[in-house]
């Protein structure tokens, strides 16, 4: 019988649990060092002890950048089936996190089947079930039925959910007084946003805000700060509503520190390249270096059906400026639910810019496959390269799509392949391309 509640709270009271054991060695760092993170609030192993499917994994400071994958069933998309062939796909590439979003129908069935499958982290945003599962219309529900939701979720084994607690009275009004070309683009945001407004009350999350503490500390439940007011567009970046929200989740952040409840903030959205860096600074800094979760940031606006790669770049920045975890985007962002072909094409993207960021902030072992890489590619051993290769199974069907006259090398050079000439005359030999 373990005397601790949270991880937060073992680490503290000096700890060593088994989940950080595991996070420890998956990290190549001592677990000493690890709890002393724990403990600070700048590292945080989302767990619930009843996820009992989990591999535990730590996110933030000197740790490998994360990546989420959201799914979830919709109004206009229930395909219980097609959801679990993207959290197939999505365990399949290694993304430790899962966040289901679903608003429509069977919420409990589905989310307890993933959970009970899942060695990812699991996730939620307790607003967006709120509705569906209390079968109320929002203006009449409660701010305890709001707490009977996030219970429900707790309970349920979810590692952490996204509470929008930060969008008080204070941020509503620096954000109306200051105008926006997009508004709130948040969910949760804009249905809390919405509830106050109609109902003339303070946000739920904030004003109960120590009842939500107590729920989440029961069941070891990560609470992600989730930031209602993140810019929609880059046109709206790092503008008062945003960085009055970001005041707010700084102060709660520490409050649910006091708690022993582990901490996440999460940050923009869309911002221009040139605002990332300072971003993720000032989020470290007023949120006192909380692990950072950013959903982007998209860099630009204009592309629509490539939304993975501008996520992708601007998730790279954030990352190697301090981001702890990565939201993936799809293909499909701001066009339609994704299937599973943009879903894995999300996930490819995200892993693509968290491992560059881990190899700029030094991450230990970070380059190990990169330079497995380079010497597979150094003697053309095919084989070997689709083998570290992020991902297998594309690398190998490009390769053989237009399959080389001889295997020593791709089909873009041939016999004039840099590698093997260099290779051929540093090992004494004559270069030839003319056929006999």
């Amino acid at each position: 019988m373990r005397n601790y509640k949270t991880q937060m709270e073992a680490a503290k009271k000096g700890i060593i649990t088994p989940e950080m054991e595991i996070v420890a060695k998956k990290e190549y760092i001592d677990a000493e060092k690890l709890r002393e993170s724990v403990a600070k609030g700048e590292v945080c192993i989302p767990c619930n002890i009843n996820h009992k499917s989990i591999s535990p994994e730590g996110i933030g400071m000197g740790l490998r950048t994360k990546i989420n994958v959201n799914l979830g069933i919709s109004g206009d998309c229930k395909d219980y089936e097609a959801e679990m062939s993207k959290v197939d796909m999505a365990i399949k590439y290694g993304a430790e996190a899962i966040m289901d979003l679903s608003n429509y129908g069977k919420t409990h069935d589905f989310r307890t089947a993933l959970i009970e499958r899942s060695p990812a982290m699991i996730g939620t945003v307790p607003m967006y079930d709120a509705i569906g599962y209390l079968e109320k219309e929002l203006v009449k529900i409660t701010a305890e039925d709001f707490l009977q939701v996030v219970r429900a979720h707790a309970e349920e084994g979810v590692d952490f959910m996204t509470i929008h607690a930060g969008i008080n009275r204070r941020a509503v009004e620096a954000f109306r007084r200051d105008k926006r070309k997009m508004n709130i683009v948040s969910r949760g945001g804009s249905l809390l946003f919405a509830w106050m407004m109609m109902t003339g009350n303070e946000n739920p999350f904030y004003e109960y805000y120590d009842d939500v503490l107590e729920i989440l500390r029961e069941y070891d439940v990560t609470i992600s700060l989730g930031d209602a007011l993140r810019p929609g567009c880059i046109d709206d970046s790092t503008d008062a509503g945003q960085i009055s929200e970001l005041i707010e989740l700084g102060a709660l952040t520490e409050r649910a520190w006091e708690k022993d409840v582990q901490v996440m903030v999460e940050g923009p959205g869309h911002m221009a390249m040139n605002e990332i860096e300072a971003n993720m600074k000032l989020q470290k800094r007023i949120c006192h270096n909380a692990p950072f979760y950013v959903l982007g940031p998209l860099v630009t606006d204009i592309a629509p059906g490539y939304d993975h790669i501008t996520s992708a770049i601007g998730g790279a920045i954030a990352a190697a400026s301090g981001a702890d975890f990565l939201c993936y985007v799809t293909p499909a962002e701001h066009l339609r639910l994704p299937d599973v072909n943009d879903v894995k094409e999300g996930i490819m993207a995200s892993k693509i810019a968290a491992h560059a960021a881990d190899i700029a902030k030094g991450v230990p072992h970070a380059r190990d496959k990169d330079n497995e890489m380079a010497a597979a590619r150094h003697v053309l051993d095919w084989d070997e390269m689709f083998k570290i290769a992020i991902d297998p199974e594309k690398a190998r069907a490009y390769f053989e799509s237009t399959p080389p006259a001889e295997r020593h090398s791709c089909s873009m050079c041939g016999k004039m392949c840099a590698v093997r000439t260099t290779n051929m005359i540093l090992e004494g030999k004559t270069v030839e391309f003319c056929d006999e």
